[in-house]
């Protein structure tokens, strides 16, 4: 072939200087030497290939020998190039130089193909009228020979490194490009040995099985985009291998697709329709600056398509993090990344979007410690190993199982005003008038206690006249709208005290209260200095205040890094618990009355009351010994009252009452201290850490609770004028103290039984790790960032269901507090939240939170209406959680995908926006923002 090649060279360029008498003897000699060629050629097709590697390797000698002056320069750019792109990546990127075997092999066809094409270029000026069925029969040997080749190099390039793979797969990008310039330059004579090899090539293509004819069109369309360095965004290494293995079919609309996308950025590709299209049009010679503007737009494509996979690489990362063993966040039909996640109306081609999701599922696959892999599912066995309030508390009230599904005409359901007496400030269960007139007895308060609707309201409350959106923390521990809580009776008799004073459109709180009216801090103060042990923000981190009016002690006690739990009735006092929480203090409203608190046992590192008017020592000091119960052994009762310092009769009495019973539960009189300032005093009782006292009492009185008296029962179970034993097994709660804050939040509780299985089924201290690592995961990547959530303008957040209490730990060091709610048939892990430092209660979302309306900026409610639903409708429920949320406040659900729907279908039906809702494998999530709308009719009068 060799030999051939430079006779016909030889031939033409001495073509004019022949005489006539010569050309009969060269006919008789090229026919015989045509003759030769056609035999050898059909007998030993496979040296041809040989051949043709040859040649491709010699192009310095061969292809170039009748080529214009432009070519040395040439040659050497390119052997440039070769130089870098073979021996050095420069400054490609990763994923241009990333190994794939698939890639070495398919463009080594490419190589072979065009090759041959030059090979048959050459025999064609020998052959002279060479038939077109003998060139058929050769390019069908030819083919056949290079897909045996291509297959035997699949399974050698398997075996090779990485490095290796490397450098194959640079030197393949680079020789498509160079064989067809040298194939171009070489064809510079006529046009018609091109086109006869076109036609042999399309009737070779025409002719070959379907299926084979897909599987090289894909080998093509990859060679072309590999040496352009265009890379499928989100596809890993793995992934371009096992498509090549798995999918050997490629619908050829998705490759004209990205074909066309790649033309206007200068990509010149080398597939099936090119060829058909330049049959007609002729060849298009590529000079040297074409190919450099070609490499460099490619390149700039290369780079741009790194950045966007670098980009796509985090999101997926975010989101497969939160979607691993309980997938949460993904709607296979919406978007394919995180940051597009947020915009839930945007649409993707269909290829991009199948693209994405293989890459996520591959990601999913090799991420052991993604988001949502660190918290599976809660576990049926566990249910065992957990008791619920529904189960302790004796007489626990039964609610009505409505078998309906509830789900019709959510989206179109028709809301009113709420027709009440207390109008904007309406507390379902605490201003249910119909239930407060069937009322026996007020003695015990009763009246002050919750009493709610058998089924909850559908209604809304209205908002009051000129409301605002709440002023931020920490301001607004100063001063509030008032016409957000328009009510003066509070500063007209406690403004003298600094509890709260009118100033034009504000509210505002010197500070003060009953006790400490030049201001909480110095109060804060002063009881350190008393009582030393208290180590506020280390060894004393969670308190309850009784009675807390507007809640200022707790308010700074945050400068201290305590949490406080206050609560006060409504009463008298209006709207003295609402002050706190437009204030941003958290706040209950209850009462001592006749049943428990909603307080786990042995849960408070300090009780507090300051001038709080309970009759501690009335009914057998019943209200007291309610404070033992959820006081933890070794904690303190801080008592800031008349009778500790003032000699008035009624003063005196209550003080030598309250002495006889302490002494009998045993509680030690630490120290009363005077504070000079605010001209009051303190005294300070420890609660005993051994049972040794309780023995050694010559009365039984109070008496010792029944063994069989559940200390942590405390929903609608009365109040019992009785004392809790100590424990004193060394692995039961309240043995010792908790670990100084803040070490407690992330540490395990001592007394988490290993034996136990926890909720989501590991080990109880494994799961309370596993949780905390999850909700750290999911805030920090997830609810930052990923919802549009403006966190300085949230302050009162709670957590609707409530586990160990990890989202709310999460939050530690944003400015915030968490009210973690555990339900009424949800394990019982409420004690394991005091432990770590944080708080919370007792509810049943069934009925009405004992809050003021608008309280909450954010609300968090992790697969808690997929299991109220079964209980009770979640109209109500959302009617309750449009009550409690403010204006602008936000709403995450993550839920089971039928109780998504519902609760966006409700949602739209109050006016929330929708921000967000994704769902995948039957999980999904929710955020929405409540707006300003009410409606204007009022519910009609029952």
């Amino acid at each position: 072939m060799a030999i051939g090649g430079k006779s016909r060279v030889a031939k033409r360029s001495s073509s004019v200087s022949y005489a006539s008498t010569v050309t009969t003897v060269v006919f008789v000699t090229l026919c015989v030497l045509g003759v030769w060629m056609l035999t050898s050629n059909s007998v030993s097709s496979p040296q041809t290939t040989t051949t043709t590697r040859t040649i491709t390797d010699s192009n310095s000698d061969i292809a170039f020998s009748g080529s214009n002056e432009e070519q040395p320069s040439k040659i050497n750019e390119d052997q440039k190039d070769k130089a870098v792109f073979e021996d050095n990546p420069g400054q490609l990127p990763d994923e241009a130089v990333k190994p794939d075997d698939d890639k070495v092999s398919e463009s080594d066809d490419l190589d072979k193909v065009k090759e041959g094409a030059a090979v048959e270029e050459t025999r064609h000026g020998l052959q002279g009228k060479e038939s077109a069925e003998e060139q058929e029969k050769q390019k069908m040997s030819e083919t056949q020979i290079s897909e045996e080749s291509v297959l035997t190099q699949n399974q050698q390039s398997k075996q090779n490194g990485l490095k290796e793979v490397e450098d194959n797969k640079q030197m393949s990008n680079e020789e498509p490009i160079k064989v067809h310039q040298e194939e171009t330059i070489n064809n510079q004579d006529p046009s018609e040995d091109q086109d006869q090899i076109r036609v042999v090539e399309k009737k070779q293509i025409n002719e070959k099985p379907k299926e084979r004819r897909g599987k090289k069109k894909k080998k093509h369309a990859e060679s072309i985009e590999r040496p352009l360095e265009t890379t499928m965004i989100g596809k890993s290494k793995k992934d371009d291998v096992a498509e090549m293995e798995d999918e050997p079919r490629v619908n050829k609309p998705k490759i004209q697709d990205q074909l066309e996308e790649d033309e206007p950025k200068g990509t010149k590709q080398l597939n099936q329709d090119q060829l058909e299209e330049d049959e007609s049009k002729g060849t298009k010679q590529l000079n040297q600056d074409q190919l450099e503007q070609d490499e460099h737009k490619g390149n700039k494509l290369q780079n741009h398509d790194q950045q966007e996979s670098q980009v796509q690489g985090i999101d997926n990362a975010t989101f497969n993090d939160e979607t691993k063993d309980k997938p949460e966040i993904l709607n296979a039909t919406q978007t394919d990344t995180f940051q597009s996640l947020l915009k839930t109306k945007t649409n993707q081609e269909t290829a991009e979007k199948d693209t994405q999701i293989e890459a996520q599922q591959q990601h999913e696959s090799t991420s052991e410690e993604t988001l949502g892999s660190t918290i599976p599912k809660e576990s049926n066995e566990s249910k065992n190993a957990w008791k619920s309030q529904k189960a302790q508390s004796e007489n626990e009230k039964e609610r009505r199982r409505d078998e309906s599904s509830g789900k019709e005409g959510l989206y179109g359901y028709t809301w009113h005003l709420c027709n009440v007496t207390a109008g904007p400030d309406y507390i379902p269960c605490l201003d249910n008038e119909e239930a407060l007139k069937k009322l026996r007895s007020t003695r015990h308060f009763e009246h002050r206690e919750r009493h709610c609707p058998e089924e909850g309201p559908t209604c809304l409350v209205p908002l009051p006249k000129g409301y605002k959106r709440p002023i931020s923390w920490p301001k607004s521990r100063e001063k509030i709208w008032y016409n957000n809580v328009p009510h003066t009776k509070l500063a007209e008799f406690k403004g003298h005290q600094n509890w709260v004073k009118v100033s034009g459109d504000f509210l505002t709180f010197p500070g003060g209260g009953t006790q400490f009216i030049h201001g909480a801090l110095h109060y804060i103060d002063f009881l350190q200095q008393s009582v030393p042990n208290l180590k506020w923000g280390k060894r004393t981190r969670v308190i309850l205040d009784v009675g807390c009016g507007v809640a200022s002690f707790g308010g700074y006690l945050f400068d201290r890094d305590v949490l406080t739990m206050s609560f006060a009735p409504k009463d008298e006092h209006e709207a003295q618990v609402q002050f706190a929480l437009e204030r941003g203090i958290p706040a209950i409203s209850a009462v001592m009355g006749s049943q428990r608190l909603p307080f786990p046992c042995r849960v408070f590192d300090v009780v507090h009351c300051a001038r709080c008017r309970v009759p501690w020592h009335a009914e057998n000091g019943m209200l007291l010994l309610e404070l033992n119960r959820v006081l933890r052994p070794g904690g303190y009762f801080i008592w800031s009252a008349t009778p500790v310092y003032q000699k008035l009769p009624e003063d005196v009495e209550i003080w030598n009452a309250m002495s006889s019973l302490t002494k009998a539960m045993c509680w030690d009189l630490v120290t009363i201290k005077r504070d000079k300032l605010n001209s009051v005093s303190a005294a300070v009782y420890r609660k005993p850490i051994t049972n040794e006292c309780y023995d050694k009492r010559p009365d039984n009185n109070p008496p010792m609770c029944k063994e069989n008296d559940d200390a942590n029962a405390v929903w609608h179970v009365p109040l019992r004028a009785c004392m809790h034993r100590v424990p004193i097994n060394p692995a039961e709660r309240g043995t010792r103290w908790p670990a100084h804050w803040p070490n407690r939040l992330q540490k395990a509780p001592y007394w988490l039984n290993r034996t136990q299985m926890g909720i989501y089924g590991k080990p109880a201290p494994q799961d309370f790790v596993k949780d905390y690592e999850h909700w750290t995961r999911v805030v920090s990547k997830l609810y930052m960032s990923g919802l549009g959530i403006s966190w300085s303008n949230v302050r009162n957040v709670m957590d609707m269901r409530a586990v160990y209490g990890g989202f709310a730990a999460a939050l530690k060091d944003i400015k915030v507090w968490v009210m973690n709610v555990v339900n009424l048939d949800s394990p019982d892990t409420l004690p394991i939240i005091y432990e770590r430092g944080l708080f919370g209660m007792y509810h049943d979302w069934c009925e009405s939170f004992s809050t003021y309306p608008r309280s909450y900026d954010l609300l968090h409610a992790d697969h808690l209406f997929s299991k109220l639903e079964k209980r009770c409708k979640l109209q109500p429920v959302l009617a309750e959680v449009d009550r409690i949320v403010r204006p602008g406040g936000k709403l995450i659900v993550r839920d089971e995908s039928d109780a998504i729907g519902e609760v966006e279908n409700l949602l739209k039906s109050l006016h929330w926006e929708v921000h967000l809702t994704f769902s995948k494998d039957q999980e999904g999530i929710l955020s929405a923002q409540k707006g300003d709308w009410r409606p204007t009719a009022y519910q009609a009068s029952i």
